[in-house]
């Protein structure tokens, strides 16, 4: 009977420390299947906005400088997501990623603002179906931050509390996700400069 007994016990704790294992795959892969949703939506961001400057260029030829920091800003921040997509549980990969984010969404706020300047630019049925879908995609790309966001969130909640904090390590869990801010608080807080020539 005590043979029994003990065999059962062990058999729970078994069940148990294999359904914390489960769990802490199954949350590391909604995470990165969350960052798999921002990549789509970040590749469809980075595709528009040749197509915004393209459109932009024969208005604001002699805003050349904002118009090459935007293209500069777009492609450092697609080297970043590829470097986030290679592996989404990389810390500094998906803070570079939000660095470089931020540096776009400065730079894209520059263009706005030059843009406003030229009525006969923001009329242009191009330029206006460009940026709806820019503004769309943006939105887009908002919700699927916010849903990464909360997957990490509950993957490291989960590895953090007892018991899964003492088997983590164990399993290869060590490393928390780390949160997705395209949010730079100095590049926000600068207003944009805007010149004429």
């Amino acid at each position: 009977m005590e043979t029994i007994i003990t065999l059962v016990v062990v058999a729970v704790v078994v069940f148990w420390i294999v359904s914390i294992y489960n769990k802490l795959v199954a949350f590391k892969n909604r995470f990165k299947n969350a960052f798999a949703q921002i990549e789509v939506q970040l590749k469809r961001r980075y595709d528009l906005i040749p197509n915004l400057v393209e459109t932009a260029k024969g208005y604001l030829s002699h805003e050349r400088e904002t118009l090459e920091a935007v293209i500069a800003a777009r492609n450092q921040a697609l080297a970043g997501l590829q470097a986030a997509a290679q592996d989404p549980g990389n810390a500094d990969a998906i803070k570079q990623l939000g660095s470089a984010e931020g540096v776009l969404g400065g730079a894209l706020g520059r263009l706005n603002v030059v843009m406003e300047a030229y009525p006969d630019l923001k009329a242009n049925a191009n330029m206006m179906q460009v940026s709806e879908e820019l503004t769309s995609t943006e939105n887009r790309v908002a919700f699927s931050r916010q849903a990464y966001n909360d997957q990490v969130t509950d993957y490291n909640t989960y590895k953090q509390t007892f018991p899964p904090v003492v088997f983590a390590n164990f399993f290869g869990h060590s490393q928390d996700g780390t949160l997705l801010e395209f949010e730079d608080s100095a590049a926000m807080q600068a207003a944009p400069e805007v010149k004429f020539t």
